[in-house]
């Protein structure tokens, strides 16, 4: 086991969402991007791809997926490595491979699960599938220590993200899709920041635990739908 706690990302494909759903005149290519984690109390794994066994959603989302096992070889680990599974949310593009993990913890929110589990949200075969053991939060969690779930409800009412403290100290926050890019994180971050400095009237406005993930300081924040990523600003840095 590594001594020290390690964040890669995982390439799992891409799928096309259409121009009803991107707020633009085109439709637009995303990518699918889990990440692993490695700590030194096991390995965690941050979403698990784009799942299957719908034709209605792949004709409207025409996705090319990349297998779970592939990325995770190319990252040097196994299916068997994962100890634990945690969902930024329950739709089909982030929770596609958790069937690869029976018996191992799938952390959601309580909520999330509740509303996967009414119907007409996600592909119901992925969520509750032989072997599933759910472990149901209220709120924040801490399954290994540094590494902290976070409810950003908004894309989801029961949408997570993750913070990890790495070994160097520095956070990294994966946002999974609360939001869809770096460029609107950085917006709402930005206004976040003036608010807290205040002096400044008619700001927009951002959402309340985005103060929550400043508590952590995070040095860099990853997506799960855009290969962009933002990082904290540090005056005088070379680029």
């Amino acid at each position: 086991m590594s001594r020290k706690t390690v964040v890669q990302p995982l390439d799992l494909g891409y799928f096309v969402r259409p121009a009803s759903e991107t707020s633009g005149l085109t439709a637009r290519v995303e990518p699918a991007i889990a990440y692993l984690v490695r700590h030194p109390r096991g390995t965690l794994l941050f979403d698990s791809g784009i799942g299957a066994g719908s034709p209605e959603t792949d004709a409207h989302y025409r996705p090319r997926r990349r297998g779970l096992r592939e990325a995770l070889s190319a990252a040097g680990a196994r299916v068997a490595d994962i100890d634990i599974v945690v969902n930024c949310h329950l739709h089909f593009d982030h929770c596609g491979g958790n069937r690869l993990f029976p018996g191992a913890p799938l952390l959601v929110q309580r909520t999330e699960l509740a509303a996967a589990r009414r119907g007409g949200y996600t592909i119901d075969a992925l969520v509750d599938f032989p072997g599933a053991v759910y472990e149901e939060l209220d709120g924040e969690a801490e399954p290994f220590p540094g590494v902290h779930v976070v409810p950003t409800p908004g894309h989801t009412d029961g949408h997570q993200s993750l913070v990890v403290r790495r070994s160097d100290g520095t956070a990294v926050v994966l946002a999974g899709q609360a939001y869809d890019t770096a460029s609107d994180y950085a917006a709402d971050e930005l206004a976040r920041r003036a608010a807290e400095e205040g002096g400044v009237e008619d700001l927009p406005g951002h959402p309340a635990w985005l103060d929550r993930l400043a508590d952590f300081a995070p040095r860099r924040v990853h997506f799960a739908h855009d290969h962009a990523v933002w990082e904290a600003p540090r005056v005088g840095r070379k680029i």
